[in-house]
């Protein structure tokens, strides 16, 4: 008897498209792989990784508060459905499955590779991301026309970047890649005057605003290569996340707030501007963040762009009107204060606008009017949502979002993390949006097709090439 899922993907007669689910690395035999392809050094960056949470979980609360550490995540796999668990462990059995799933094709996301490209060890980090993209490319070459992997992008400094893409895309031939951000960086003063607390505190650059480095070479060479920059980082123990005991309290909204301070960098920075033919995807954060980003943008620029400041510049406070009304309607002690020149707007105010050279927050992106929002926001942005996330509705609600817009949506299943029970029901939930008159049918083909096919497709038109559904795709692309 066909799956729920199976007969619902036969049903709406069109493709779906997982942008976003997780395989699941065997620590024995990854190790072993890594260590003949990257050597000693890419196990030890393997080794750092694990360590982090290692030894958390070692540690009682009292200890972790101590410290200020965060709990981290336990039992974090499919176990009692142990055919599940085997699925994410064995990428041919989730090839096999995929129909049963009513997946036609999936871009897949490692589990232990997601940690490689933050190791601060720079030896290690980019001997890992190295081995671990020749490890998954040949792994997942025979499966090719029904799923392929995300390359681990290094983003530690740009010369490394640029050269992890030339090596994945341009000689392994992987499509899609998982570039790092949220990269913690230590704090100039306390390095230079406490160097042995240097470690204790940090910054995180999130590479698209007041970066430590200048990072147009790589959405440039991103360009040259034909492949969509995605982001899957989260926030996870730093904060507001910093619960000793409780691993929900961290994990809830992790992923929106680093997808929401990346994104919103990336925008102000004037990337979307510079480089108008790319296209960007947060995933795991859900759209909710995004539909109040993109409102939140908006707003600001209403009262903060250049013109508008006009209207908070100290020097248009007309000081004889202020006397006059001081006198008037306030005490003795503030007419004379605004008698004498001091106070906010007087003629003996020293503040100034923070040593800025251009007072307009928008300028980078070279923003006229309001419709530019659409241009260089709504569309090279996209935003991976969960089956069950109820807030996926809000980015088809033309009605909620300023310039009757729609946010792009990618379906993620999230498939071999503890969040998904049951590997079989992803789709058939996603579906529930629809059943429950929330989205109609054209905003569910939307959500698990034509935008996967837009983000990948938009910059890359041979992404799907060869896959099952490349004759789909290439409809959905030449329609525009």
């Amino acid at each position: 008897m066909a799956s729920e899922g199976a007969m619902l993907r036969a049903e709406i007669g069109h493709p779906v498209i997982d942008a976003d689910g997780h395989w699941l690395e065997y620590g024995p035999v990854v190790s072993e792989a890594m260590r003949k392809i990257g050597g000693d050094a890419a196990v030890r960056a393997m080794r750092i990784n694990g360590e982090r949470v290692g030894r958390a979980l070692r540690m009682t609360p009292a200890e972790r508060r101590r410290e200020n550490i965060a709990q981290e995540a336990f039992w974090g796999a499919p176990t009692k459905n142990t055919r599940d668990r085997a699925t994410a462990m064995m990428p041919r059995l989730l090839y096999e499955r995929l129909d049963e799933f009513g997946i036609d094709f999936a871009v897949l996301f490692p589990t232990l590779g997601l940690g490689l490209p933050r190791v601060n060890d720079a030896e290690a980090r980019l001997a890992a991301c190295r081995a671990f993209n020749v490890y998954q490319a040949e792994l997942f070459e025979p499966l090719k026309d029904r799923m392929t992997p995300a390359a681990v992008v290094p983003m530690h400094h740009p010369d490394e970047a640029i050269a992890e893409l030339e090596h994945a895309v341009g000689e392994l031939g992987l499509k899609a890649v998982m570039l790092n951000s949220m990269i913690d960086r230590p704090v100039a003063k306390v390095a230079e005057e406490r160097p042995e607390a240097a470690d204790l505190a940090v910054w995180y650059d999130n590479i698209g605003l007041d970066s430590a480095y200048d990072y147009d070479p790589v959405w440039r060479k991103c360009e040259e290569l034909a492949v969509s920059p995605t982001f899957h980082r989260g926030s996870r123990g730093r904060a507001f996340r910093m619960s000793p005991s409780n691993f929900c309290y961290n994990h809830i909204g992790h992923f929106a707030a680093a997808s929401e301070a990346v994104c919103k960098a990336i925008f102000l920075g004037g990337v979307t501007r510079r480089f108008p033919n790319l296209n960007f995807a947060f995933l795991e954060g859900g759209v909710g963040f995004a539909c109040l980003l993109y409102a939140d943008l908006i707003g600001h620029w209403h009262i903060r762009n250049r013109e508008a400041l006009e209207e908070v510049n100290p020097a248009n406070l007309n000081r004889d009107t202020l006397l006059e009304l001081a006198e008037k309607y306030a005490g003795r002690e503030m007419a004379e204060a605004i008698r004498a020149g001091t106070g906010v707007g007087t003629r003996n105010d020293t503040r100034t606008t923070g040593g800025v050279e251009d007072i307009d927050d928008y300028a980078a992106c070279a923003i006229n009017s309001a419709e530019d929002f659409k241009q260089l926001f709504v569309e090279p942005f996209y935003f991976g949502c969960e089956a069950d996330d109820a807030n996926n509705a809000w980015a088809f609600n033309r009605g909620y979002n300023p310039g009757g817009v729609e946010i792009n949506t990618l379906f993620g299943s999230d498939i071999g993390h503890f969040d998904v029970q049951d590997m079989s029901q992803v789709v058939p939930e996603a579906y529930e949006l629809v059943e429950d008159g929330r989205i109609d049918e054209g905003g569910f083909k939307r959500f698990v097709f034509e935008n996967p096919v837009r983000f990948w497709g938009g910059t890359n038109p041979d992404f799907f090439a060869g896959t099952r559904v490349a004759a789909s795709a290439r409809e959905v692309l030449q329609d525009g």
